[in-house]
């Protein structure tokens, strides 16, 4: 896990978007962010096995590729490296059926987007400094 590369958000709501920027911008978050509005964008950018992203934050219900079957292929990549990016669902979306679904892909978290700004902000904080405390093989010390 690299603690210090790209977050990764894939969102197709332009406004989401925004408002998770300003989210990103009021944490003063120091890693990447870097948007892309549906799952097959966001596939591309990963297969670039040059790119080292800190956590990808999906929407469950996105165009071409949703972030389920996202998640899947991603679970299935044979780079090591790809399995130790975390991969959270933030979506609006409470439908058990995908919730259960997520979770049998071993997704590593699965958020409802709250309507109210400050609760957005707590929980995206909570995600980041999580994921920073976490650690990884490559982090341990002998």
């Amino acid at each position: 896990m690299n603690k210090h590369g790209a977050i990764i958000v894939v969102e197709d709501d332009k406004d989401d978007r925004e408002v998770l920027q300003s989210v990103f911008d009021s944490l003063d978050v120091k890693n990447e962010i870097k948007f892309f509005a549906d799952g097959a964008e966001a596939l591309d950018y990963l297969n670039d096995f040059t790119v080292q992203p800190f956590l990808i934050l999906s929407d469950v219900n996105l165009p071409k590729i949703s972030g389920l079957e996202l998640k899947k292929i991603v679970q299935k990549s044979p780079m090591e490296r790809l399995r130790r990016i975390p991969f959270i669902f933030f979506t609006t979306s409470p439908d058990i059926k995908n919730v259960q679904e997520a979770y049998s892909t071993s997704v590593q978290g699965f958020f409802i987007k709250p309507g109210n700004y400050e609760h957005l902000k707590n929980i995206i904080k909570s995600i980041i400094h999580y994921w920073q405390e976490c650690q990884s093989p490559e982090y341990m010390i002998d």
